[in-house]
């Protein structure tokens, strides 16, 4: 089947990605007809860990190196990320540092100039010469292709989510499979893909930052702080994406508790943003980021 890339370019449609994605839709539907309370108890803990196993994990610690963690740590959080079901940690990290070379231009994966449900998901879809060949991703991603933990999750990145599921199943049976392994999976995608579609349309700026990055309050509140995009666009590297006392942010706060356990250090806050350096939030041994503070909107 033929379709066309972000750039036009014909390409083929990836099977897998779209029957893997349809299975776990499709298993979330029957969660009415399997409720029970442990269940969904484990569901809640589940999407909340491996939530930020994405936000704190693969967006945070490796795309943008906004803190630093032991790489003990760092393995057992990418682990945790990659059991998300959302990719291997390399292609992760790569695309997204493409996302933020070409944000909202045709060379942006997900640009949403080619329309919301592009952003959100039918970008996945399509196999992309770049993004789809382990070859490039030394260009994008190279402290991580050069890892060999993370080569080697990269390649085998089902395993942490195919354990996960049958762990819930023996453990819980069909019940606890469907909420803990389908409901959590389908819950975590769309906050992960609502960051790249409706946080790209919706919302206020703050800062001028030449694409359509917005901050969107119920888009932070689903993925636990990314939400507020038009603040980390403007300061890519920081920890912090809530950058104002209202703007909540649940996965700076997760690794200001890292840091409090002695398990992150280096944490990157914006350089001359009085709203967060005057904040109880602010950290007194974190680093400041050596960047110019982008021109706010009046």
């Amino acid at each position: 089947m033929a379709v066309t890339t972000s750039t036009g370019a014909p390409t083929t449609v990836k099977w897998d990605i779209i029957i893997g994605i349809a299975v776990i839709h499709l298993g979330a539907l029957a969660a009415p007809w399997t409720f029970t309370w442990p269940a969904f108890w484990t569901f809640l803990w589940l999407q909340i860990a491996t939530g930020l196993g994405v936000t704190l994990c693969y967006h945070r610690l490796l795309a943008h190196r906004s803190f630093q963690a032991p790489k003990a740590i760092e393995y057992l959080l990418t682990l945790v990320g990659c059991s998300a079901l959302q990719g291997g940690p390399i292609k992760w990290v790569a695309t997204h540092r493409v996302h933020h070379a070409f944000s909202d231009r045709p060379q942006d994966p997900h640009s949403p100039q080619r329309g919301f449900w592009w952003a959100h998901m039918l970008w996945l879809f399509p196999y992309d010469d770049t993004l789809d060949n382990p070859a490039m991703y030394p260009r994008f991603a190279p402290e991580l292709a050069r890892d060999p933990f993370h080569r080697w999750l990269d390649r085998w990145q089902w395993v942490p989510g195919v354990a996960l599921a049958l762990g819930l199943l023996a453990w819980g049976g069909w019940s606890m499979l469907i909420w803990g392994f389908f409901m959590r999976t389908a819950f975590v995608y769309h906050g992960t893909w609502l960051v790249n579609s409706a946080a790209h349309l919706w919302g206020y700026q703050t800062y001028r930052t030449n694409e359509g990055s917005r901050n969107n309050w119920w888009v932070a509140l689903i993925s636990y702080g990314e939400g507020w995009h038009n603040n980390h666009h403007a300061y890519l590297h920081s920890a912090a994406h809530g950058l104002r006392w209202w703007e909540v942010d649940v996965t700076y706060l997760a690794i200001r508790t890292l840091e409090w356990c002695g398990l992150a250090d280096r944490v990157r806050l914006p350089q001359g943003n009085p709203a967060r350096l005057s904040s109880p939030w602010a950290s007194r041994g974190s680093s400041r980021l050596s960047v110019p503070v982008p021109e706010p909107i009046a």
